[in-house]
């Protein structure tokens, strides 16, 4: 029986899986990386931890992918969290969990991944060739091959894109998979960005930009929704001169659909273990100890001294008053600026700024058993360039890991 020929563009993590369970299928495999070196997200997920998936059950994730998660249900039942796991455990990288089911290799060095992918690949007899894919070959519906960028062709029964989306171009995620499926007679649903920073009308200081608050807690608030709540998180909130970044706001931004220069308000509570009552008796305390010092000084006991001047610019009362000579009504002024700091949300950062993209191949041309195109026989696709996007805590690489799998069994 002559040997089925699969290609992969994209040696990313949903590329490698990919390639890796194709060719413990049995087909003869290649995979095409137009970068010199394997997994270059990866490297810098999770702050170059790499944040590779999250303890968790299927429901979990699914839960936790507000576009299309449905679509993963058959992905994730045939590679779950625990397979993820147990793949990169038994590929050499023992792993560990964090809060929130948050799993990271044993080391904190997301090069440990990397190196566990590329053992995989190796003892799969998986192939990488450091070229560049430029255009694939159909005839009259099916795959036939693909076009490198040396005019060279290379044919192939089964051909998997796994190109990533837009976000941080400079990994190679330029968007090309989406002019391959569109080329091909795909539908490619509008690109957002997700997991990105948000940009305020209000504006930081210098002294304030790049601050990051570990301990901060946030509420998101959608004006045209008569001020309903739409989003509250505890954690990591960075402050910057064009607004707000920080893994808090980054996973706020997946819940800020439709949007539109004013609609969202992100209010930053920076002492979210006191409640108002008793953050008002320490606000005494520490006016009373303070005494004649100025009120600078007083802000220096609750904040940052990065945050100092912007916090005192909002609460108008001046700099140079001495503590003893602070009002209720600016004592109640302080308080209610420190449980509840507002930000209006102008709009999204840049695309090539957010951890994923939103939006991709249209999900209704895609089997969800198989990944295969109901458009294309033989083309599949894999990872972020399908219309499926998470919140932040591993369910990102998952979904890239589970669906990679599921189109190199297919």
């Amino acid at each position: 029986m002559t040997t089925k020929k699969t290609v992969v563009i994209g040696a990313g993590a949903a590329g490698l899986m990919a390639g890796v369970f194709s060719a413990a299928s049995g087909s003869d495999t290649i995979i095409y990386e137009k970068n010199r070196k394997i997994g270059r997200k990866l490297y810098i997920t999770g702050k170059g931890r790499c944040n590779v998936t999250n303890n968790c059950d299927i429901k979990t994730v699914i839960e936790n992918t507000p576009t299309n998660g449905k679509f993963l249900y058959s992905a994730l039942n045939n590679f779950s969290p625990k397979d993820t796991m147990d793949f990169f455990e038994k590929n050499g990288c023992p792993l560990k969990t964090e809060r929130g089911g948050r799993v990271f290799p044993v080391s904190d060095r997301a090069v440990e991944i990397v190196s566990a992918l590329r053992r995989a690949v190796i003892f799969s007899n998986c192939k990488i060739k450091y070229q560049t894919v430029k255009n694939i070959i159909t005839q009259d519906g099916v795959v036939k091959g693909v076009i490198l960028s040396n005019g060279d062709i290379t044919e192939c029964d089964k051909l998997i894109i796994a190109t990533g989306g837009k976000s941080y171009p400079f990994t190679g995620s330029s968007g090309d998979g989406y002019s391959f499926a569109e080329k091909v007679g795909h539908t490619v649903v509008s690109l957002r960005p997700s997991l990105v920073p948000v940009e305020t009308r209000q504006h930081f200081g210098y002294d304030a930009d790049g601050l990051l608050l570990r301990n901060a807690a946030i509420r998101v608030i959608d004006k045209t929704e008569n001020d309903r709540v739409i989003y509250t998180d505890f954690g990591e909130v960075q402050l910057r001169r064009y607004g707000l970044s920080g893994a808090t706001v980054r996973s706020a931004s997946a819940h800020m659909k439709n949007m539109e220069s004013g609609r969202y308000v992100i209010e930053i509570d920076l002492k979210p273990a006191l409640s108002e009552q008793m953050l008002d008796s320490r606000l005494i305390r520490e006016i009373e100890a303070a005494g004649r010092a100025v009120y600078t000084d007083l802000l220096a006991t609750l904040m940052p001294k990065a945050l100092i001047e912007d916090f005192a610019k909002l609460s108008k009362i001046p700099k140079d008053k001495r503590c003893s000579e602070i009002t209720r009504t600016e004592r109640s002024k302080i308080l209610k600026l420190l449980k509840c700091m507002k930000r209006t949300v102008k709009g999204f950062r840049p695309i090539e700024e957010a951890i994923v993209t939103s939006g991709g191949v249209d999900i209704k041309e895609i089997n969800p058993r198989t990944m295969e195109s109901r458009l294309v026989k033989g083309l599949y696709f894999a990872g972020e360039v399908i219309d499926v996007d998470c919140y932040t805590g591993g369910f990102n690489l998952q979904a890239a890991f589970s669906t990679g799998v599921l189109a190199g069994i297919s």
